[in-house]
């Protein structure tokens, strides 16, 4: 097979393009690395490109392997023909691989099994000619045999039948009509399964057609069978269906042709059916998990690209009730400066003033700028009391804002997530309230140290496929984590293993030599760090920067295979390595202009793409792609759901898109979901056309529910309803 034009074909790109990324994932390369830095080679194609071409290119790969090993164990039973080694070669996709190797896979004991073995096979070849003048009753007397247990005629067409009804299912031919008949065809339905109300009563009277099916009503109906409220089914017209078939198998009206049709009806319902209806289930299911793979891969890449707040002295706080609520308070730069336990929640009135005296004395004395509020179960408490504190400090002339973190709670940073290295002088608890105040300051550098799968952001993620979703996150995270770029000396080991081409032991290995010999002077110092060699090295370097290293170069993205490119291109235009950044580089665009890009990158010996990625990095080395993100935002005051009234028009930030709508906080430590009609006045196939994760829109309230936490909002304007 010809991977690379079918490859080129279905990511529309060139053939020699694909057949270049194809070499460079083969060689052992990095997709961050293919992406940045051989734009010239893959036409630059950008991570997620590069991923989905490396997805497919296992995906053909195995194909081709599965086709092999069918092959052989078909030419091993001698019963390989031209035409079935054709159909073997072009078969697109392992279900048809698998339908054309069925007749032949070696079977566990069944009906049309046991008919063989009894010598019935013949008269079932004999039944399907359909010979006008047969009689089958005659033709079956001549298999009766005690000694086989065929003790009669009948025995012996019922054999024979169950011989044919078993061809027939494993009929490739007649499978594939089948199936697209079922997916053009087929009804999902489902029912409830015991006589209580549930989350699913939505479901217990349910049918719609299998190729309108939404994937979170798929894994819906899922769950719900799975947890025993629903009983589930995939139906068509059996008669429809089962014409489809007999005009296959049916060549007249004679006596053998009536037997032939009993042995279609029952493979149909024993056999066809059920197989089919598992097909379909596994088919939906595979759809919707992927598709609830990429969305929650989607949300995932909008929060850990979140901007950061930058400069300023964050307060953490993780609410709890019988431990306390912990306190930890950090500078600038995420250096710990004081921890607390304090108990705002306590049924102790004493116990609420000590605290409220606590935290303002510590927001006083570090004059604290910004609170992480985490969203634990005493989290809604906890943000009432800090809002009680802050008005207090406010009428003194103190103003400080906060957000509620709902991806960061103590559950999410337990011990085993942390690198406890960082906080050996703090319990858990506290480590985990230090890591709510670095979250706001630094949103990817927190992220990544705990588990994609539980930073809140996915639908039904606990019913993915688990090593399909890890391989998707990871993917996720390491593209945001290049795609900004690392600190060398700052970076944590959790953020480091996230680099291209960095393991876990050579992350630890990077902050252990950092801790015996200092800080990195130059990029070519990581190649003495142990375990990490040039291959390594090549694949991560352009990530890591060293904003304070002498050579200029460091502290960009422009990688150190290009450095002599770089200082070649300074010299043309008239600039020097100690000019990068500064005010005086500022004409180097127009400098590069004039002298023609394509003839400077001639001369430089690089491509065009890497020409216009390194004017950037010179101009603004080390920028951060978030800087130019919408802020986040920010709170100084706090609502309650008894406050909201239809109508009520709000900000909102958005926390989680699915299938069929977003949730949006607004202030009222409860989300609120925008249904995915509620986006805009036209057909929104779904609310990711609309909205990503962390984007502040403005809403209006729909309904409230105060019972059932339930707040519905519409970001049309009323007028506009």
């Amino acid at each position: 097979m010809d991977f690379q034009a079918l490859l080129a074909k279905e990511l529309a790109v060139t053939p020699a393009h694909a057949a270049a990324a194809v070499a460079l994932i083969d060689e052992g390369n990095t997709i961050p690395f293919i992406a940045r830095y051989r734009k010239e080679a893959t036409g630059s194609m950008d991570d997620q490109v590069l991923r989905a071409l490396g997805e497919r290119l296992a995906y053909l790969r195995n194909l081709e392997a599965r086709k092999a090993e069918v092959a052989n164990a078909i030419i091993e039973q001698e019963k390989m023909t031209d035409d079935l080694a054709a159909a073997l070669n072009s078969a697109a996709t392992l279900a048809e691989v698998e339908d054309l190797y069925r007749p032949y896979k070696p079977k566990r004991k069944t009906r049309g099994s046991v008919a063989r073995a009894r010598g019935l096979e013949p008269l079932a070849a004999r039944l399907l000619q359909q010979h006008t003048g047969d009689n089958p009753t005659a033709l079956a007397e001549g298999y009766v045999d005690a000694e086989k247990e065929v003790p009669d005629a009948e025995a012996a067409l019922a054999g024979a039948r169950d011989v044919l009804a078993e061809d027939f299912s494993d009929d490739a031919r007649l499978r594939a009509a089948l199936r697209a008949h079922y997916t053009q065809h087929a009804l999902l339905e489902s029912r409830a399964a015991k006589d209580e109300d549930s989350v699913y009563s939505g479901y217990y009277n349910f049918t719609e057609p299998v190729k309108k099916m939404a994937g979170h009503r798929v894994l819906a109906v899922n769950r719900g069978e799975k947890e025993g409220f629903l009983k589930v089914a995939v139906t068509v017209d059996a008669e429809k269906a089962l014409a489809l078939l007999t005009r296959a198998v049916i060549k007249n009206g004679s006596p053998a042709a009536q037997q032939v049709a009993q042995a279609a009806a029952d493979g149909y319902a024993r056999l066809i059916h059920p197989a089919l209806e598992r097909e379909v289930r596994a088919t939906l299911t595979e759809r919707a998990e992927e598709g609830a793979i990429q969305v929650f891969g989607q949300n995932l890449r909008q929060l850990l690209l979140q901007p950061p707040i930058r400069g300023k002295v964050a307060l953490g706080l993780d609410p709890g009730y019988r431990m306390g609520c912990k306190v930890a308070v950090v500078d600038a730069t995420g250096r710990v400066l004081d921890t607390a336990v304090i108990y705002p929640v306590a049924s102790s009135t004493a116990k609420q003033t000590e605290a409220a005296q606590v935290l303002a004395k510590l927001i006083q004395k570090h004059q604290v700028q910004i609170i992480a509020i985490g969203n634990g179960t005493a989290g809604r408490e906890t943000e009432l009391f800090t809002v009680e504190v802050l008005h207090t400090l406010a009428q003194k002339g103190t103003q400080v804002a906060y957000m509620v973190v709902n991806e960061a709670g103590a559950s999410v940073y337990s011990a085993s997530k942390l690198a406890a290295q960082e906080f050996p002088q703090f319990d858990v608890n506290l480590r985990s309230a230090v890591s709510i105040a670095r979250r706001l300051q630094d949103p990817l550098a927190e992220l990544v140290k705990i588990d994609p799968k539980a930073v809140g952001v996915g639908q039904y993620q606990h019913d993915m496929p688990p090593a399909r979703l890890a391989a998707a996150l990871d993917g996720v995270v390491e593209d945001c984590v290049n795609t900004v770029g690392v600190e060398l000396n700052t970076a944590s080991a959790p953020l480091l293993e996230r680099v291209a081409g960095l393991s876990a032991a050579v992350a630890k290995n990077i902050v252990a030599r950092r801790e015996a010999d200092g800080p990195f002077k130059a990029r070519k110092e990581l190649l003495k760090v142990s375990k990490l060699g040039p291959k390594a090295y090549e694949q991560c370097a352009g990530f890591l920067r060293l904003p304070e290293a002498k050579n200029r170069l460091d502290a960009t993205a422009v990688h150190p295979e290009s450095y002599a490119a770089a200082e070649k291109l300074l010299a043309l235009c008239g600039f020097t390595p100690a000019d990068i950044g500064t005010e005086a580089i500022t004409g180097l665009p127009e400098k590069a202009g004039a002298l023609g890009l394509n003839s400077l990158a001639g001369q430089l010996g690089i491509g065009k793409p890497t020409l216009k990625d390194m004017l950037d990095e010179l101009l603004r080395p080390g920028r951060d792609i978030r800087d130019s993100l919408p802020p986040p935002l920010l709170r100084s005051d706090v609502l309650e759901m008894k406050d909201l009234k239809p109508g009520m028009e709000l900000m909102g930030t958005v926390r989680n898109v699915i299938d069929f709508g977003a949730f949006v906080d607004i202030g009222v430590h409860q989300d609120g979901l925008v249904h995915v009609s509620q986006m805009a006045n036209r057909y929104i196939r779904h609310p990711s056309e609309m909205v990503a994760v962390g984007d502040i829109v403005p809403v209006w309230v729909l309904s409230v529910d105060e019972a059932k936490k339930r707040i519905a909002l519409t970001m049309k304007k009323p007028a506009q309803q």
